[in-house]
């Protein structure tokens, strides 16, 4: 507890200064003697881009290793590199692109995805669990890759103050469920998967979503020129947010039950690994996209 509350507010604090230096650098003007100096001004995402990248190699690494305590042949190299696949063909694809191009697009990078899995997997001239391994890549490329594309698909339609919302929401539900368990949680929610998560803690998860939620769509429509929903619909994302956040958690759980790990890893004392900081954010994205997109 004592490195969760440490580690905790310092990661807190990294996320709204890298968006805030995001929304800072949008629109300035690029230095002279860099090489894509042509492009006029930085785009959005130029912070976000690098830190989704470098977290989705690390996140590629724990995947791997849970395949690996599985009997299944899984290269970190492979799974890095089509999580990084996944995240930039989300990132690169122009705005201007037709609907049935982009696609066509993303579809490619999967299936370059695929392809190169099945070439590395059987370099031995071995059938042998290639399947099994090549469904793992391809997990990955979705996993880490895609899911992790729709933060920076947010960020290209919206200010890097609504992304931060989104994060800060969807995490203060995993700090409103831990101290709400751990005050009054008695009936669990499923011992078999997560034994430490109840009914009672999921409750207080939501209500500090939804109020934060709320709140910070005052701040957004009274701070920037973002327009949300009416007071009485603006707990709703919240809501959403929390509850799919819990799923992207009970994912993780999934898998490293499965593999046998207590922690996806052990890059963040306290907390685990880089999948256990990053899966209800994951989930929660292609959510937040739509509810924006629908909403506002």
């Amino acid at each position: 507890m004592r490195d969760r509350l440490i580690i905790g507010p310092i990661l807190i604090l990294g996320i709204i200064a890298g968006l805030a230096a995001d929304q800072w650098l949008e629109g300035r003007a690029v230095p002279s003697w860099l090489p894509f100096a042509e492009i006029g001004g930085w785009p959005p995402g130029v912070v976000l881009l690098p830190i989704l990248l470098l977290l989705a190699v690390f996140a590629a690494r724990e995947l791997a290793a849970m395949f690996k305590a599985k009997g299944i042949e899984a290269s970190r190299r492979v799974f890095g590199l089509v999580a990084l696949l996944g995240v930039l063909v989300s990132t690169l694809v122009p705005t201007a692109m037709d609907g049935v191009t982009a696609v066509a697009v993303v579809s490619s990078c999967a299936s370059v995805a695929m392809a190169l899995s099945i070439v590395y997997y059987a370099r031995n001239r071995t059938v042998q669990g290639v399947l099994t391994a090549t469904g793992g890549s391809m997990l990955c490329f979705v996993y880490l890759g895609l899911l992790a594309g729709f933060l920076i698909a947010i960020r290209r339609e919206q200010s890097a103050w609504v992304l931060m919302w989104v994060i800060l929401v969807t995490k203060s539900c995993d700090i409103g469920a831990l101290f709400a368990g751990k005050a009054i949680g008695r009936h669990k929610m499923a011992p078999w998967l997560s034994p430490g998560k109840t009914w009672e803690g999921l409750a207080g998860g939501v209500v500090v979503a939804s109020a934060l939620g709320a709140l910070g769509l005052w701040v957004l429509e009274r701070w920037t020129a973002f327009e949300g929903p009416a007071l009485p619909l603006a707990f709703i994302p919240g809501i959403l947010f929390a509850l799919i956040g819990q799923l992207g958690d009970l994912a993780k759980s999934v898998f490293k039950r499965d593999a046998g790990f207590k922690d996806s890893g052990k890059v963040l004392p306290g907390l685990g690994g880089v999948i256990d900081m990053i899966d209800s954010p994951l989930l929660v994205g292609p959510v937040a996209f739509w509810w924006l997109r629908l909403a506002t």
